[in-house]
């Protein structure tokens, strides 16, 4: 791999907005040396990272099974140094799970990973289908989705590490440490000669997605703790596992330590909130970023929302019941939906209540549509209201988190009208 024609730096860091799909999407396809004998590449918007060294190839995550030859060939078209090390970042299905083409050409690598991606693989073959529901809620996937359960479904790691893990490639030194962020396994790997960060997902040029109404816990203190420990390195180029990289070593700070600083803001919001006794639905409304903050794009709400995270918080630190007697043992939803109908004159006042509020009122709007599709399952007109007035709102949602579940409303209620059609 030559170190001149860095071909791609001018391109670093180019979007400032638009949609995720535009944020996740670096137009490197294709692998870029981005710095000398440093590849970058993205994968079905998973970013991957080569690091050439006189041992042979140092490479950051491998993408996702299906992205994994296409990765092998891009890398293979601008390098054939031996395969000698590969880090995972963490063990999420999009960036550990592309090895087997290297493995198929006769690479025998080291595999590096914090301790605690066995334990997650171990906890992916327990709940296969949570899983492939939990994908198809959130991304709207009606198609057949695959998930690991076996054990040969896994690079497992042969070398693994707890706190931090110090690696010397060709005379070069790189730093492995880990952190609690998006997951409790993640690593961040500085390539220290290179002045150059590898930051998983850490970093994504986003509001941080901290907050994933239907995933684990999730580490927003921890998280503030990695990007200052980032910021604190000096590197020069930020290389993350989705989206733009960073490039400046002020830049990277600046950017690491206002999203830490944003995270804290929801942490210590939510804290006085539960110290105060407040109703749940009280502290997420009081939390918000920062005023100063506000107008950074890379904070921007696109995946995760502030008052998600804020859950997590309230998850972490306290428990589950939300502050009104009558949830701790709530009669079942469609029973309230029903006596609510009821009191209201039937479904057809909640139906008209909420088409009349689905623009100034949308989350109510909401409620009265759900309720009445509860109370009336068997409804044309309940199901097609559920369809019109979630679907508005998700139009209008910013987060990708937020729109999926609103939109699953409506596919739910879309089936529900096929199956009354198909029984006349």
């Amino acid at each position: 791999m030559a170190d001149e024609n860095l071909n791609d730096t001018k391109n670093i860091d180019a979007s400032v907005g638009g949609t995720l799909f535009e944020r996740y999407f670096t137009g490197r396809n294709e692998a870029s040396l981005v710095a000398p004998n440093t590849l970058f590449m993205t994968a079905d918007y998973v970013n991957l990272t080569a690091f050439e060294t006189a041992d042979g190839l140092l490479l950051v995550d491998t993408g996702m099974v299906a992205a994994g030859p296409k990765v092998f060939e891009e890398i293979r078209k601008r390098t054939d140094a031996p395969l000698n090390t590969v880090v995972f970042t963490h063990g999420h299905l999009d960036h550990a799970f592309g090895l087997a083409p290297w493995l198929e050409a006769g690479e025998k690598p080291r595999v590096i990973a914090h301790e605690n991606v066995a334990r997650r693989y171990r906890t992916y073959m327990k709940t296969g289908p949570m899983n492939v529901h939990i994908n198809r809620v959130q991304f709207g996937i009606e198609a057949d989705i695959t998930w690991p359960q076996r054990d040969e479904d896994f690079f497992w790691p042969d070398t693994t590490y707890r706190d931090s893990l110090t690696l010397h490639l060709g005379g070069e030194r790189f730093e492995l440490r880990h952190a609690k962020g998006e997951t409790d396994d993640a690593t961040w790997v500085q390539a220290c000669d290179r002045k150059i960060v590898c930051s998983g997902d850490l970093w994504e040029g986003i509001l941080p997605n901290c907050g994933n109404p239907q995933k684990v816990q999730r580490y927003p203190e921890e998280w503030a703790d990695a990007l200052e420990a980032i910021a604190a390195v000096g590197a020069e180029l930020l290389l993350p596992g989705h989206g733009q990289p960073l490039e400046g070593a002020d830049k990277i700070r600046t950017c690491c330590l206002n999203t830490a600083e944003a995270l804290r803001a929801i942490v210590s919001q939510t804290l006085e909130g539960l110290n105060a006794g407040w109703t749940h639905e009280d502290i997420l409304a009081s939390i918000k970023i920062p005023e100063h903050l506000t107008g950074e794009h890379y904070l921007d709400p696109l995946y995760d929302r502030p008052e998600f995270i804020a859950r997590n918080v309230i998850r972490k630190y306290g428990g589950w019941w939300e502050g009104f007697s009558s949830q701790i043992m709530p009669a079942k939803m469609a029973s309230q939906a029903a006596e609510i109908a009821r009191l209201a004159g039937g479904a057809a006042a909640l139906i008209a209540r909420a088409r009349e509020l689905t623009d100034s009122d949308p989350a109510l709007a909401c409620h009265l549509a759900e309720w009445a599709a509860l109370a009336a399952p068997e409804d044309r007109e309940a199901q097609q209201c559920v369809i019109d007035v979630f679907t508005k709102r998700a139009e209008g949602e910013i987060a990708l988190m937020g729109r999926g579940l609103l939109s699953h409303a409506a596919r739910n209620a879309e089936k529900a009208i096929a199956a009354l059609d198909s029984t006349g």
